[in-house]
């Protein structure tokens, strides 16, 4: 179908100078919709199943490496696995591609505008060989949008005829202006997206890379919960785990751990009243009980105002403030209670990436840069369906990938916590 093909800044001419057994043909994709049902609705109605175009090396590129200067940007909170992506983007480039022209623009967007004063970092194997073993990121990050016109005109005047993008949802749409202001002047720079973000909530992509880690990651703290609780009679751990409007972090941390007894996300709506009832029975039946809960969960019961740089909703911390009626409720109750609450965002956000993360950051690195080379533009690299893909820019913004309240994910969560599926 049209709307996922990708966009093309011309015709592939020059040879590929990558060394491979195997290159991808340009009308290879990957269904959308892998379900027998879903490939029988089409044939019922004649079409083809959608799909989208399937990433890897083409044999012919658009770019002569030897013109060619990239830059890397990375934007938003920190996330495991910057240092990997910037790493193998850089790796790749360097040894497969020859490109010696690449450049680390510092601080997010503010980087790529020449007044805010960021010197870009020249970009080699020497510099980045062994910064995967730390967490964060060596280019450093901010937030908010820049004036787009400012910052193709800096690519311009660097010379930059490709530009990876490492960020969420605020960075990609970002990276969709500045590609559609490089369009209107009629230049030859790729705009290529490598989606962040812990929450793993890019719609059409199976996972986002950080999430493996942050899953990980949280499986410590919840443990650690357990055991306060477990300490002491009527013990109430209380976890908050990211999740701004998808909760597969809490989800699946809870899967992993087995010792969460209530789960609580965006996609899922509850009651204080709800939850203190479940709470209750809990407590006489075991004296003690661990919750996670996503940082976007009840989010309307609660008063925030306002938005932060990027434009997000600012949140109220939905931990402090059920740490404050569970205490509240089990005192009208008369119910003695000791509640530990721990929120271990930071700690997750800066962690270095696990070996899977650090496996696939590379992939989305090299599937990046062979997209960029063969001139593709306006694209972010993922996985659907287990095989790494170019989805168009406009496409992955569209909306965000959440957790079904009445699907097999959820069903599972409820069968792992004993939690009923109402807490209304």
């Amino acid at each position: 179908m049209k709307e996922y093909s990708s966009k093309r800044l011309g015709s592939c001419t020059n040879p590929s100078p990558v060394d491979s057994a195997l290159f991808i043909n340009d009308d290879e994709g990957v269904l959308i919709d892998a379900t027998l049902s879903g490939c029988r609705a089409c044939r019922a109605s004649g079409g083809e199943p959608p799909s989208l175009e399937k990433a890897g090396p083409r044999e012919k590129i658009f770019f002569n490496p030897t013109d060619v200067t990239a830059g890397i940007v990375t934007c938003g909170g920190l996330c495991p696995g910057l240092n990997d992506v910037i790493r193998g983007v850089t790796m790749v480039l360097w040894y497969r591609y020859g490109v010696r022209n690449i450049l680390g623009f510092r601080y997010g967007y503010e980087g790529l505008v020449k007044d805010c004063g960021h010197e870009p970092i020249e970009l080699t194997p020497k510099v980045v060989e062994d910064i995967h073993q730390d967490g964060g990121t060596m280019l450093g990050s901010s937030r908010g949008p820049q004036d787009t016109a400012t910052i193709v005109d800096n690519l311009v005047e660097k010379r930059v005829n490709i530009l990876f993008t490492l960020g969420g949802d605020g960075t990609q749409r970002g990276a969709l202006d500045i590609s559609r202001e490089v369009q209107k002047r009629n230049l030859p720079i790729a705009v290529i997206g490598i989606p962040k973000t812990i929450d793993n909530d890019i719609y059409l992509l199976d996972k986002t890379f950080g999430f493996e880690t942050a899953v990980a990651s949280s499986v410590g703290p919840i443990t650690s919960a357990h055991m306060e609780a477990k300490g002491v009679k009527n013990g109430i751990g209380l976890v908050r785990l990211m999740g701004r409007e998808s909760g597969f972090v809490a989800v699946y941390a809870s899967l992993a751990s087995s010792d969460v007894n209530l789960v609580l996300i965006p996609e899922v709506s509850f009651t204080i009243d709800g939850i203190m009832r479940y709470l209750i029975e809990r407590i006489k039946a075991k004296a003690h009980a661990v919750i996670v809960v996503a940082e976007g969960a009840g989010q309307e019961l609660m008063n925030a105002t306002g938005a932060d740089k990027s434009g997000n909703k600012k949140l109220g911390d939905i931990g402090l403030f059920l740490k404050g009626e569970i205490v509240k409720h089990f005192g009208e109750q008369e119910v003695p209670v000791s509640v530990k609450y721990i929120d271990p965002s930071y700690m997750i956000r800066s962690a270095p990436a696990i070996a899977d993360d650090s496996v696939f950051c590379f992939h989305l690195a090299e599937n990046a840069v062979h997209a960029a080379m063969s001139g593709r533009t306006e694209l972010v690299i993922g996985t659907r369906n287990g095989q790494f893909v170019h989805i168009p820019t406009e496409l992955a913004i569209e909306k965000r990938k959440k957790v079904n309240p009445r699907g097999l994910l959820w069903q599972s969560v409820l069968d792992n916590t004993g939690q009923p599926m109402d807490l209304s």
